[in-house]
């Protein structure tokens, strides 16, 4: 528990931080003058209310209200969007670092039957007739994009997400990925 006194000095503490928070930095030349010591200027820091000291060149002003700017996410396998990039970037379809055709694939697994719903920007949606457990999905899931690319499942394989709804489907083929996305865009009608 605080005493009265002690309570004083917090209050008055508290008084004299929350006058700092709208403080101006001040750096004058004339203070590096008085402190030969110092070869640089110092920095003085002045209530709002008083003005800056005379030789001063720089005065800024802070606000403790300002936010920090919002970073954008990044999106993962996208490259930067720049001319042809950003063509490439907007699309479901494209070849990877090693020079396979990459399909993005949103999966929806434990539909009635199998087929594609969407071409979109971001992704290709498939609905699979299997049940989303021991892989079956992702096996349904290979040997319908071998039928609609009319390859061999062997062509075929996943990259990444295993587990996910959204996957990466590694196309091993002489396809371009144009050609590719003609054929899923023909079969989702």
């Amino acid at each position: 528990m605080f005493s009265r006194s002690g309570l004083t000095t917090t209050l008055s503490f508290l008084r004299l931080s929350k006058s700092f928070h709208s403080c101006r930095v001040v750096t004058s030349n004339r203070l590096c003058d008085v402190a030969p010591v110092l070869r640089r200027p110092l920095t003085v820091l002045s209530r709002c209310g008083l003005p800056p000291l005379s030789g001063a060149h720089r005065v800024t002003s802070y606000s403790t209200n300002r936010q920090m700017p919002k970073k954008e996410k990044a999106v993962k396998g996208q490259r930067a969007a720049t001319g042809a990039a950003e063509v490439e970037a907007s699309c479901p379809v494209s070849r990877g670092k090693s020079g396979a055709v990459t399909i993005t694939v949103h999966a929806k697994p434990g539909s009635k039957q199998s087929g594609i719903t969407e071409v979109s920007a971001e992704a290709v949606a498939v609905a699979i007739a299997a049940p989303p457990t021991d892989g079956e999905a992702n096996t349904e899931l290979i040997r319908f994009l071998a039928e609609v690319l009319d390859l061999k499942k062997s062509h075929i394989s996943l990259d990444k997400g295993s587990r996910s709804r959204d996957k990466l489907i590694r196309v091993d083929s002489s396809l371009s990925p144009e050609e590719v996305l003609r054929r899923l865009r023909q079969a989702a009608g």
